[in-house]
């Protein structure tokens, strides 16, 4: 073959094999942090029922870039203060993470602390997670509190349902406003649940935390949210 063809065949192997070099901006896969309570860590579920465990188990089904199992720091009975001490104790990545969801103050709102120091709690814990998302906002999403008086847990503990209802409506009022500040993505997922979380099929055997059919409505919400952000 002489010189004339080979020039053009080997310019056409060089250009092939430079677009199918990974470039260090590609990403291989992407990283999610869970920071919540016991509906983020799914209490009275099978680990992969937890919320985040369906989400990344429904997003690797299409989507080209996967997830990796998530870091959950999340424990039942958590107020954002002690939240903050459970991050402080866990071994979080320093590179930061491409997605932070973030479902904190149901507890806050059960041991009757104010709502004026549960907004400067989570404020100060969503600033904390938009700079474990590497400062990306729109890698953050808030989920809003579920409202727990409607669950059989309530009705048997004969706690007033309209009072919770009032106090977690305040409360959610203020992590929408404190999301709206800061550009970020407020998930309400509690007027779905006020007509859902009072039916046996959607609690654990305790009648209060959620089932895996209440998460898996969770995760669809986030997932919806989820397709809009670009990883790239």
């Amino acid at each position: 073959m002489s010189s004339i063809f080979q020039f053009p065949l080997l310019l056409l192997f060089l250009i092939i094999m430079t677009f199918s070099i990974p470039t260090s901006a590609q990403k291989t896969s992407l990283s999610y942090l869970a920071l919540g309570d016991s509906y983020t860590i799914g209490e009275g579920v099978d680990l992969g029922d937890r919320y985040p465990m369906q989400l990344v188990r429904e997003w690797n089904k299409k989507e080209k870039t996967p997830f990796t199992a998530p870091l959950i720091i999340a424990k039942t009975g958590w107020t954002v203060d002690e939240l903050e001490v459970g991050i402080q104790n866990a071994a979080t990545a320093t590179e930061g993470y491409d997605l932070v969801t973030l479902l904190i103050g149901v507890n806050n709102q059960y041991r009757g602390r104010s709502v004026e120091t549960f907004a400067i709690d989570f404020e100060r814990m969503l600033v904390r997670a938009i700079s474990f998302a590497r400062g990306n906002k729109s890698h953050v999403i808030v989920l809003s509190i579920p409202d727990w008086g409607v669950t059989p847990f309530a009705t048997k503990k004969g706690v007033d349902p309209d009072i919770v209802a009032r106090e977690i409506s305040s409360y959610n009022q203020l992590k929408k406003e404190i999301c709206e500040k800061y550009g970020i993505k407020f998930i309400d997922i509690t007027s779905d649940y006020k007509m859902e979380g009072g039916l046996p099929e959607s609690v654990v055997a305790d009648g209060l935390h959620p089932s895996k059919q209440i998460y898996g409505d969770w995760m669809q919400k986030i997932l919806t949210e989820l397709k809009q952000i670009n990883f790239d």
